[in-house]
């Protein structure tokens, strides 16, 4: 598969569209996809967002850098979003097949280049930092491009990356990194107060005792005459919306106001917004399988069992073995149906027809599943990428991988017991089957139990890193007592099949 990356540069315009668009149409030229232009006049900056391939990403971040640099000056430049540089900051975030550590060797690689070529200096930031002190893009920026100009010459402290110590007459400084997926998040409350506004920024940021993954600002919004709380959230995994929110709320209480609405500039994780849903509707059962979206994008995307051969060829890590024995466990079952149906054709039997619907949807059930364990894997994968540079990071990231390696361990499991639920109807069709069919039915009992065993082994083959012991001990059981009986059953079913032979 593909190794697809997200870049969300940052640039000091959000008043003139004429000039955004001439970066937006140099960053289409250069064979990405962009997904959202975001545009704020009292920030005075634009968010874009866009996706591609690695090599493709990084020269659509170059030449929009040059291109702002010409378009964009900012020793004219006025709003309320802090800023040092005309293209201000150039995240990549790994999106799919590619590790933290390749894209930071790529934010190198676009850092010096910038440097070399357009004579802006760079700094690395977040993940791509080379000094603790600049993993937090507040500390790079701090002063501003009138502050940084001043700086960047005399004090080592502010010395760039790559490129001399000497700034950009005017385009600034760029800062690059790579970081976890982020939430652009603004608060809008109903006052014009901005002292509120930068009381409440204060209480709901980390670096002032607040959230982990909240960095917070408080902004006069002068167009509409109300303040904003402006918020990044880090890692919505650590620290979610709807917590933020909250508190917010109830930080305003204090002062008398409340909130007028909230925003999220630019994109947004699919599961940051379902996991407010799901607190503010309380929904302490509920299953993203229940999205009626999800099965409609399935129904839209199905693939071709060739599209799936080729990219389980590929050197990525999903789909992997569990997509396998999900799909085991739908040729088994398919196969199974195909004969209960050739079956119908020459008798009327009531107890083939009844159960004949049913293999028809677990067909359906075992195919959602090739597509969960691939889904649950990329989670466990995404888990492991979260920052660990803090002991509070390094608490939250271990969280967040327990979590997501009990749903890797549930999917194969679910597949074990489903195929056990299937053995049932293959004992019927041995008996009632068409005779010149009973090979099939073999062929799908040998398919069924290779599927079994192997979603056990992917089962397995998670425990050992899940120190949730509770957990571990009762899967365990589970899954032993499943083996048990799968052995008898298939032994039972090999038995009658090599009769009738």
């Amino acid at each position: 598969m593909k190794q697809i990356i997200e870049c969300v540069p940052n640039f000091s315009e959000g008043r003139d569209k004429s000039k955004i668009d001439q970066i937006v149409k140099t960053i289409e030229s250069s064979g990405v996809q962009i997904l959202d232009v975001e545009m704020n006049p009292d920030h005075n900056r634009a968010v874009l967002t866009f996706i591609g391939e690695p090599e493709a990403v990084l020269e659509a971040a170059f030449n929009a850098t040059k291109k702002a640099a010409e378009l964009i000056d900012l020793t004219k430049h006025k709003g309320e979003h802090p800023r040092i540089g005309a293209t201000d900051v150039i995240p990549l975030v790994p999106i799919s097949n590619i590790s933290n550590e390749e894209c930071i060797e790529l934010a190198r690689r676009l850092g010096k280049r910038i440097a070399d070529e357009l004579g802006i200096p760079v700094y690395l930031y977040e993940m791509a930092a080379t000094r603790p002190d600049r993993e937090n893009l507040a500390n790079i920026r701090k002063g501003e491009f009138e502050g940084l100009s001043k700086e960047i010459e005399t004090n080592p402290d502010r010395y760039p990356d790559f490129g001399p110590p000497k700034i950009h007459p005017t385009a600034g400084a760029t800062v690059v990194g790579v970081r976890f997926p982020l939430i652009a998040y603004n608060i809008n409350l109903n006052t014009s107060d901005v002292s509120i506004a930068k009381n409440i920024a204060k209480a709901i940021r980390f670096k002032d005792g607040g959230f982990r993954y909240a960095k917070a600002l408080g902004f006069e919004l002068k167009e509409e005459g109300i303040a904003q709380v402006s918020i990044n959230m880090t890692n919505y995994l650590g620290t979610p919306l709807y917590r933020v929110f909250e508190m917010v709320k109830l930080e305003a209480q204090r002062y008398g106001v409340s909130i007028k609405e909230s925003e999220i500039v630019g994109l947004v994780p699919e599961k940051a917004l379902i996991d407010t849903a799901v607190f503010y509707l309380q929904l302490n059962r509920f299953n993203e399988n229940q999205i009626l979206e999800h099965h409609l994008r399935g129904t839209a995307k199905k693939e071709s069992l060739f599209d799936f051969l080729s990219q389980l060829a590929d050197a990525t890590p999903t789909p992997g073995g569990g997509s396998v024995a999900a799909l085991q466990g739908a040729l088994g079952t398919a196969l199974l149906s195909m004969v209960t149906g050739l079956t119908l054709k020459k008798t009327d039997d009531q107890e083939l027809r009844n159960f004949h619907g049913n293999l028809r949807l677990m067909v359906s059930e075992f195919y959602k599943l090739i597509e969960e364990d691939k889904n649950a894997f990329d989670g466990v994968m995404m888990a492991y990428r979260m920052p660990k540079g803090t002991e509070d990071e390094k608490n939250i990231r271990a969280r967040v991988i327990e979590d997501a390696l009990k749903k890797a361990t549930k999917v194969p499991l679910n597949v074990c017991e489903k195929i056990m639920g299937i053995y049932p109807y293959a004992q019927i069709l041995l008996n009632k089957g068409l005779k010149t069919a009973v090979s099939d039915v073999g062929v799908a009992i040998y398919t069924l139990h290779s599927g079994f065993l192997s979603a056990r082994a992917n089962v397995f083959i998670n425990l050992p890193s899940i120190s949730d012991t509770d957990f571990v001990n009762s899967t365990k059981t589970n899954i032993e007592e499943l083996t048990n009986k799968e052995g008898l059953f298939y032994q039972e079913l090999e038995r009658e099949f090599s009769r009738l032979q």
